[in-house]
């Protein structure tokens, strides 16, 4: 008996079934099966057929198969969907990682577009290292970007490679160029700290990165760098890939490449370093700005302990070796020469390129610095200025040595070169003040006037401007000789109107001054900027003879073959200045060592003369002095033009002179200056007692006139006017 769909389907009992005639229960295939709807209603209890069924028997058994079966197609129903939204996961999973992929794949193809084809790339050369010596061949600077020698990786201890290993890239022998596991590990930090905190390269990418690439933190520097280091991995063996890694990466405080930093921090070379510091060299690339021991050293020591650990997590050493390196730190060692050789190497390197032209392999420069006397330069102003820096509220200063071929055996460009590389010895410009008279002196001694002629030291005025001596008294008519040693303003005003001051500009630019000098009366005090190289050189003709010289500081440079690329040869002779004259100057000079404004000066057993400065409202205090072998020259003031407190040029610079010309002259035999008297300084002629001399005289008085009278008519009229004789 069939029914509609939906309705259950009646079966009778066959009769003549297998199992005898008493055998009236149906089997398990004559058992109806009731559609989904259906069997909710049985569980709801809704009846139906079933329950209305033939003997206790039959309805029980009938019940017992429903609900069998209702519970298994209800079971297989219910999971169906899950297993659906997995399969849709998976698929779309499988679909979106392939698009990934090739996503990822056309961004490294796009990003390899932008570098230099592959096949022409090649490792850059190792930019020049310029070792500068002194004059007895021993290095005392190197410059260049890179700062020092590249060290083969065999020449060095093992323990100095492994210690970069340890810290930076523990698997670097194992990987290909990048790290899948270390860049994961970058990932899961960055994330889980939510910052940058590791950036998962190996030593190959630091390496293609300094190499190739900037600095710059972006996507496409990073896929860039991949690709440069899988590259760098095919073409190169390991331990060239780590020797060309330790030679170019920055140490900090300008040191590149390992032997540079071993250089500059230990004093030493890198073959020579010790666990400890191999260890704090290694720590170093994290951070090197943050870390040079130069500046923290307590960092930089607690980052080596932090890579002695991994050196023997990594088994590269012992613990019984990191103890013994734990208990002997790495220290910075102390510089073996002053630091103000960093302004003697500054001054070598801008004239290098003009020399030599542009330098494209490594160079050694030799000097006229003489080392024991830079040191002794360099102390002696650092000195000073810590004993009487405040009580004269002077903050710098700056030294000039040279011997009278023009060649520097000295120069101090300021009281701390780390503190600031301004060289105030060749940029500075300063008013020399009365140093700046020989020039006046001698233009009127080539005119006629010798060191007995006499002028009146009376008072005068030019336009408003009254130029007074120190004292503010005058003298009446003094000779010239008295009148330079006492540096008497009147004086040398009325010799410059004489002369005529384009007359003693042209004597000052003959003599060795570069710098532009205004045409006017107050030029004889010195109010012309001028530098103290010029000054120290412009003074050289006085003590050579009256022959001009080119301050030179460059002996020689040589490349690494020993080829000569330049050697310094003295110009012809070009005499400037007339013996008989520069005797006449050497005699009023000496003068002033002997009863003037330099009469402190102490140079026992040598002649020697100069001449004093102190610009307007002590600003400025100069002394200029030399002997028959070496002139030096010291200035002393503040870098932003400030008046000390009445520090003359007698003062402090005829102390550091003194203490500088006595270690220069040490075991030298003397000699006398070209046409001067044997008189030496500290000793005195008969009839002068040390109260008759004044202190350094300054610039006084109203505005200075721009410019003064020539000869003729209107110095005849200034000789009336001013009683000029």
């Amino acid at each position: 008996m069939f029914r509609r769909q939906g309705e259950m389907e009646r079966r009778e009992p066959v009769l003549s079934a297998p199992g005898g005639p008493a055998e009236l229960r149906l089997s398990p295939d004559d058992r109806p099966t009731l559609p989904a709807h259906a069997m909710a209603r049985e569980r709801s209890g809704g009846g139906g057929r079933a329950k209305t069924g033939s003997g206790k028997g039959s309805t029980k058994g009938s019940t017992k198969g429903s609900g069998a079966a209702s519970t298994s197609g209800g079971g297989r129903r219910r999971r169906a969907p899950r297993r659906g939204l997995l399969r849709r996961l998976f698929y779309w999973g499988i679909v979106l990682g392939i698009w990934g992929v090739i996503a990822v794949g056309v961004l490294i193809g796009y990003e390899a577009t932008q570098l230099p084809p592959i096949q022409n790339l090649a490792i850059p050369d190792r930019p020049p290292t310029i070792t500068i010596q002194g004059a007895d061949g021993k290095p005392i600077a190197v410059r260049g970007e890179m700062g020092g020698a590249s060290v083969p990786l065999r020449a060095l201890p093992p323990y100095l490679p492994q210690a970069f290993v340890a810290i930076e890239d523990r698997r670097f022998y194992s990987h290909h160029g990048v790290d899948p596991l270390g860049l994961a590990r970058a990932v899961v930090v960055n994330l889980t700290r939510g910052r940058v905190r590791e950036g998962g390269s190996t030593l190959t990418q630091q390496l293609a990165k300094n190499l190739f690439l900037t600095q710059e933190r972006t996507l496409s520097r990073k896929i860039q760098e991949l690709i440069l280091s899988i590259w760098l991995e095919t073409k190169y063996s390991k331990n060239e890939l780590l020797e060309l890694y330790m030679n170019r990466v920055y140490f900090g405080a300008g040191a590149y490449g390992v032997e540079a930093a071993a250089q500059r921090y230990f004093a030493k070379s890198a073959r020579q370093v010790t666990l400890s510091e191999a260890a704090m060299l290694a720590g170093l690339v994290k951070s090197p700005s943050a870390l040079a021991p130069t500046r923290n050293l307590e960092g930089a020591q607690a980052r080596a302990e932090v890579v002695l650990a991994a050196m023997v997590d990594a088994g590269f050493i012992t613990p019984q070796m990191q103890q013994v390196a734990l208990t002997r730190p790495a220290t910075v060692a102390k510089a073996q020469g002053p630091d103000s050789t960093g302004y003697v190497a500054d001054w070598v390197m801008d004239q290098l390129k003009t020399l030599v032209g542009p330098i494209d392999r490594d160079i050694t420069v030799q000097t006229t610095i003489d080392p024991a006397l830079q040191a002794v330069a360099d102390r002696a102003l650092k000195d000073t200025l810590a004993k009487n820096g405040k009580k004269f509220d002077v903050e710098q200063g700056a030294i000039v040595l040279m011997d009278t071929e023009g060649g520097v055996r000295a120069l101090v460009g300021g009281r701390s070169y780390e503190e600031s590389q301004f060289n105030r010895a060749i940029t500075a410009k300063r008013q020399p003040g009365s140093s700046f008279k020989p020039f006046v002196y001698l233009t009127a001694m080539e005119r006629g006037l010798t060191p007995e002629t006499v002028r009146d030291d009376a008072p005068i005025q030019i336009k408003g401007w009254k130029p007074e001596n120190f004292s503010h008294d005058y003298r009446g008519p003094v000779d010239l000789k008295t009148a330079l040693s006492l540096s008497l303003n009147t004086v040398a005003v009325r010799l410059a109107l004489e002369v005529g001051p384009d007359e003693v500009i042209k004597t000052a630019h003959r003599l060795g001054i570069m710098s532009k000098l205004e045409p006017n009366a107050s030029i004889a005090l010195g109010t012309s900027e001028v530098s103290l190289m010029e000054m120290a050189s412009a003074y050289a003709p006085f003590a050579n003879g009256g022959i001009a010289v080119t301050p030179h500081v460059i002996a020689s440079v040589r490349d690494k073959s020993g080829k000569i690329l330049f050697a310094y040869a003295a110009p012809v002779s070009n005499l400037v200045v007339a013996p008989p004259h520069v005797a006449m100057m050497n005699r009023m000079m000496q003068e002033t060592l002997l009863t003037g404004t330099a009469r402190r000066a102490d140079l026992p057993g040598w002649p020697a003369a100069g001449k004093t400065g102190t610009s307007q409202d002590y600003r400025d205090a100069w002394f200029i002095g030399y002997t028959g072998r070496f002139i030096t020259g010291v200035w002393m003031g503040n870098d932003d033009s400030s008046p000390t407190r009445k520090l003359g040029g007698s003062g402090l610079p005829v102390g550091v002179w003194s203490e500088v010309m006595k270690a220069t002259h040490k075991d030298i035999p003397p000699v006398a200056l070209p046409g001067a008297g044997t008189y030496l300084p500290g000793q005195m002629p008969p009839g002068t007692a040390p109260g008759d001399v004044p202190e350094e005289p300054v610039v006084t008085g109203g505005p200075q006139p721009p410019t003064a009278p020539r000869p003729g008519l209107d110095n005849w009229l200034m000789d009336r006017l001013f009683g000029r004789s």
